[in-house]
């Protein structure tokens, strides 16, 4: 009973340390400053998302599982809305943008870095797919069962989702101060936002469901549907035909997307409550 007691204390203070490292880091103020972590935070989930692949490939070549190339247009249109949910950085063009040295040079290095997640996230979900086929989980960790390398995988992801959580929502608490505090910083506020994305964290019952659900609703609209529609509003009368025709298939391949992957995530969460 002692040891249950010391044990049961001891993860009791590991999630208050894990609580307050989180409130101090999502207390700072600038994007600057979080620079460092951000770096390392991803040095950790690339080799993370290496590890995984390296392991998807000799899974593959021990099982070849059967593949199915389309599942259905539900299926597209529900797989769109979780890709498209790799756009929830959008929201960080701006402010990234802001503190660059060299504004110059921005958007070719977003054109570079957006290039190479492309290829990195498209062979992380393929090389998963591969290996497992329809048996594949919604956490690819957990088809790689226990051992030393999912551990590792799992640990490496979950400090990659620590020191990036504040830096993702920088944006929101400047858009909060800016409605809320006439753009001053405060911290009650930022801790409060870090409350309620923590309550609804929990509350998820299903994570591919509630990415997809975001993805279509709202990264596509911010992806695809505002950044086509304000670069027309500037450049129509300069560009003419040519920004108005690319702009306006831009925003109807994302109106289209944004309706259908949320019925289908819609009717996935509904089906999975019944």
């Amino acid at each position: 009973m002692v040891l249950l007691g010391e044990a049961f204390t001891f993860e009791i203070g590991l999630n208050d340390m894990n609580a307050i490292l989180r409130l101090g880091l999502n207390a700072i103020p600038t994007l600057t400053h979080l620079a460092p972590l951000s770096i390392f935070a991803d040095g950790v989930d690339i080799a993370a998302k290496i590890a995984v692949m390296v392991e998807d490939v000799f899974v593959f070549l021990e099982k070849k599982p059967a593949l199915e190339a389309f599942g259905g247009f539900s299926v597209f249109f529900y797989g769109i809305g979780v890709a498209v949910y790799a756009f929830e950085g959008i929201g960080m063009i701006l402010p990234l943008e802001s503190e660059t040295k060299d504004k110059e040079k921005f958007g070719t290095i977003l054109g570079i870095g957006m290039g190479a997640i492309s290829i990195l996230f498209g062979a992380f979900g393929a090389l998963g797919y591969f290996a497992f086929g329809d048996e594949t989980k919604d956490i690819i960790t957990t088809n790689l069962g226990p051992g030393v390398i999912s551990a590792l995988v799992q640990l490496g992801l979950c400090i990659n989702l620590f020191f990036t959580f504040p830096l993702m929502m920088n944006p929101v608490y400047e858009v909060f101060e800016r409605r809320l505090c006439g753009s001053r910083y405060c911290l009650w506020l930022r801790w409060l936002v870090v409350l309620l994305v923590s309550l609804v964290a929990l509350l998820v019952p299903n994570f591919a469901d509630f990415l997809s659900l975001v993805g279509s609703s709202v990264c596509v609209i911010l992806g695809f549907v505002l950044p086509a529609m304000f670069h027309c509003i500037v450049f129509k009368e300069e560009l003419g035909w040519r920004c108005i025709v690319p702009d306006g298939a831009v925003v109807l391949f994302g109106i289209v997307i944004a309706i259908s992957g949320t019925w289908s995530s819609l009717v996935e969460i509904l089906a999975a409550k019944s």
